[in-house]
């Protein structure tokens, strides 16, 4: 992908993109993301003063499609959606381990306001939303029920990609984190359904 005349910041991003999936953020370098879009490495200096900002600006641009992976259906309720969201993050990560690496693993981790700011984060939280509003979660516990159910499918995703579920096809994984989605969502209705009925 040589870059002729335009926009470099993009070619640079597109770049690190495309070494990230291919080896995750150690992949990621601006002497390789220059050589790719055909610039001397002095060049992207201009846009990014270093790595970690590459590399930041690559992680954004891969959450943006992680979210739109998780968003790209609509769902007959709002707790159909919510499992078909956590279903499509697990996917995703096991689709593309060297993206799923650069968003969560890349020079530093995210902190809890910066997280909360993410496209896949917000996705979720629109979804549990969409809960609340149908009545099936309290306004007081979404805060806690997304993270137990990031918790939930991020630490699945952990296990297929470096755990004790790693070496389990990828139909069983699959199979495995539908009945672990579906158990985290029952349990966040229900706990409110139990609290309504104290």
């Amino acid at each position: 992908m040589a870059y002729h005349h335009g926009d470099l910041a993009t070619a640079l991003v597109q770049a690190g993109i495309e070494l990230s999936r291919e080896g995750g953020p150690s992949a990621v370098t601006i002497r390789e993301a220059t050589r790719r879009a055909g610039v001397s490495p002095n060049a992207a200096y201009r846009h990014f003063p270093n790595r970690a900002a590459l590399l930041d600006a690559t992680a954004a641009a891969i959450q943006q499609g992680l979210a739109a992976a998780m968003t790209d259906a609509p769902d007959r309720s709002p707790a159909a959606r919510l499992r078909r969201i956590g279903v499509a993050y697990v996917d995703f990560a096991l689709d593309e381990p060297g993206w799923f690496a650069v968003v969560f693993f890349g020079i530093r981790p995210p902190d809890p306001a910066t997280v909360r700011e993410a496209p896949a984060f917000v996705a979720l939280t629109a979804a549990l939303d969409d809960l609340v509003a149908a009545g099936e979660l309290s306004a007081e516990r979404r805060d806690d029920a997304a993270w137990a159910c990031w918790a939930t499918v991020h630490g699945f995703a952990e296990l297929c990609l470096r755990g004790p579920l790693s070496g389990v096809d990828r139909a069983e994984q699959r199979r495995r984190a539908e009945v672990a989605v579906r158990a985290v969502v029952a349990g966040i209705r229900s706990e409110d359904a139990d609290s309504s009925a104290a």
